[in-house]
């Protein structure tokens, strides 16, 4: 079954409850977790359309589970996007927290 697919690009709750069976990973216990993590792992490394991929690569990095870009991204274009949306993410966490 593919990954669930919204209007142009890929649909964060689709995705979380095709790979996790719920959209409220809080409410999963720590093996149910690591399970979805690693059926997204097998995903990413084998999706070939960018824009899939990367999304794949964004719900990893949101669960502190993704490849480094450098690894994960062999296209430059892609590999900046990457790192550009870890920057993002990083100082919008700092700025939760403050």
């Amino acid at each position: 079954m593919a990954a669930a697919r919204h209007a142009g690009g890929m649909d964060l709750d689709a995705l979380l409850h095709h790979y996790f069976g719920t959209v409220e990973l809080d409410t999963l216990d720590a093996g149910a977790i690591e399970a979805g993590v690693d059926r997204i792992g097998i995903a990413f490394g084998t999706e070939r359309e960018a824009g899939r991929r990367f999304a794949l690569w964004a719900v990893l990095h949101a669960l502190g589970r993704a490849p480094d870009p450098a690894r994960a991204f062999k296209v430059p274009r892609e590999r900046e996007a990457a790192l550009a949306y870890a920057r993002a993410a990083s100082s919008a966490e700092r700025r939760d927290e403050d």
